[in-house]
C-alpha cells in the first residue's frame, strides 16, 4: 500500500514538472523579442520627436531649431530659450516621467494579481493619495514638494491596503470585478472625505488642479526629487520582471519554480506605490493610463514581462506626452485636464474589460 502511495506521488510529481515545462514553452511562443525591440526603439525615437513637438508648441510657437539651440546652446538672454528651458522643458519630461510611472505600476498589479481590470486609479491609489494631499494642504499650507510626495505615498498605501482588505473577505474570494467594486466605494469615500477637508478649510482651489490633473506648472526642483525614484522603481520592476511572469500563470506554478510569492508581491507593492505615489504629487488624478497600456503591451509582445515593463514605460510615456500637447492645443489659450482626455479613451476600454470578466461576478 505504502508503494502504491509512493508511486502515486512521483506519478504527481511528474505531471506537476511536465506542466512547467509546457508552460516554459508557451511562454517561449507567446513572446515576442522582435517585436519589443521594434516597439523600444520605434517608441523611444517617436517619444523624443513629441517631447520635442510638445516644447516647440505652445502659446508661443518656437522652431525646432531653436529648441535644439535652447537645449544644447542655451542662452539666458533669449527669452525663447527661458521660456523652454524654465517652462516647457520640465512640463514635458515630468510628462514622460508620470506616463511611465502609471504605465509599469499597472502592469506589475495586473501581472502579480493576475487581474486585467488592475489600475490605480481603480483600486484606490490615486484616491488615497489625493485624500493625504488635501490634508497637507489643509493642515500644513507651507509644506515642501518632498513632504507632499511622502504622504501621497503613505495616502496610496491606505487606499490600496483597504481595497485588498475588503475584497479578500468577500464571499468567493477575491475575484477581479469584486476588486474593482472594492476600489470605486474606497474611491469615493476619500474623494468625498477630500472634498469635505477641502470646503472646510476652503482649499478648494489648491485641489483643483489635482482633480483636474495635468502637468503644467511642474518644476526642476520636482523633476530633480522625482526622477531617481521613478528611476530605481523602474530598475526594480524589470528586476522582479520575471517573478512577475511566473506570478501571472499562478502561484503554483511560480512556487513550483522557486519563487517565494510573498517576498515578490511586498517588493511589488513597494515599487507600486513608489511610482503611483511620484506620479501622483506631479500630475494628480489621471487614471487609466495603468489600465491601458498593460494591455496594449501584451497584445503586441506577448506574456514575458521582461519585455512587458519596458515596453509600457516607453508607451505610457508616449500617451501622456501626447495627452499633455492635445491639452494644450484642443481649445487655446484655455487647456483640457489630461485626466478627461484619457478618460475617453479609458472609460470605453474599461466597460470591454468589465463585460469579459462579468462571469467572475
Amino acid at each position: 500500500m505504502e508503494v502504491l502511495v509512493c508511486i502515486r506521488k512521483k506519478g504527481d510529481v511528474l505531471q506537476d514538472v511536465q506542466k512547467e515545462i509546457n508552460t516554459a514553452k508557451k511562454i517561449k511562443v507567446r513572446s515576442r523579442p522582435l517585436a519589443a525591440s521594434l516597439i523600444l526603439i520605434g517608441g523611444v525615437i517617436l517619444l523624443l520627436f513629441g517631447m520635442a513637438l510638445a516644447i516647440a508648441i505652445g502659446a508661443k510657437d518656437i522652431a525646432l531649431p531653436d529648441v535644439w539651440n535652447a537645449v544644447f546652446h542655451f542662452d539666458p538672454n533669449l527669452t525663447e530659450h527661458q521660456i523652454i528651458r524654465e517652462l516647457r522643458m520640465p512640463r514635458v519630461i515630468g510628462a514622460a516621467i508620470v506616463g511611465a510611472a502609471f504605465a509599469v505600476a499597472g502592469a506589475i498589479m495586473q501581472g502579480m494579481t493576475r487581474n486585467p481590470l488592475a489600475d490605480t486609479g481603480l483600486l484606490g491609489l490615486n484616491a488615497g493619495a489625493g485624500f493625504a494631499l488635501a490634508i497637507c494642504f489643509a493642515f500644513f499650507p507651507g509644506m515642501s514638494f518632498l513632504g507632499l510626495m511622502l504622504y501621497s505615498f503613505v495616502g496610496a498605501g491606505a487606499g490600496v491596503g483597504i481595497v485588498y482588505g475588503i475584497g479578500s473577505r468577500s464571499k468567493g474570494g477575491l475575484t477581479p470585478i469584486r476588486l474593482v467594486l472594492a476600489g470605486a466605494a474606497v474611491s469615493a469615500l476619500f474623494t468625498a472625505l477630500s472634498e469635505g477637508v477641502a470646503l472646510y478649510f476652503k482649499i478648494g482651489q489648491d485641489l483643483a488642479f489635482w482633480y483636474a490633473g495635468g502637468v503644467a506648472g511642474t518644476q526642476w526642483v520636482q523633476i530633480q526629487i522625482v526622477l531617481p525614484a521613478v528611476v530605481i522603481a523602474l530598475l526594480g520592476a524589470f528586476a522582479l520582471s520575471r517573478s512577475i511572469t511566473l506570478l501571472s500563470l499562478g502561484d503554483d506554478i511560480a512556487t513550483g519554480l522557486g519563487q517565494r510569492t510573498g517576498l515578490i508581491r511586498l517588493f511589488g507593492v513597494l515599487i507600486v506605490l513608489v511610482l503611483a505615489g511620484t506620479a501622483v504629487s506631479i500630475v494628480g488624478s489621471v487614471g487609466f493610463v495603468g489600465l491601458i497600456i498593460p494591455h496594449l503591451t501584451r497584445k503586441l509582445v506577448g506574456v514575458d514581462y521582461r519585455w512587458i515593463i519596458p515596453c509600457s514605460a516607453v508607451l505610457g510615456s508616449l500617451l501622456i506626452v501626447f495627452a499633455d500637447l492635445a491639452a494644450r492645443t484642443i481649445n487655446p489659450p484655455q487647456e483640457t485636464p489630461i485626466g478627461a482626455l484619457v478618460a475617453l479613451i479609458g472609460v470605453p476600454f474599461f466597460l470591454y474589460l468589465a463585460v469579459k470578466e462579468r462571469r467572475s461576478l
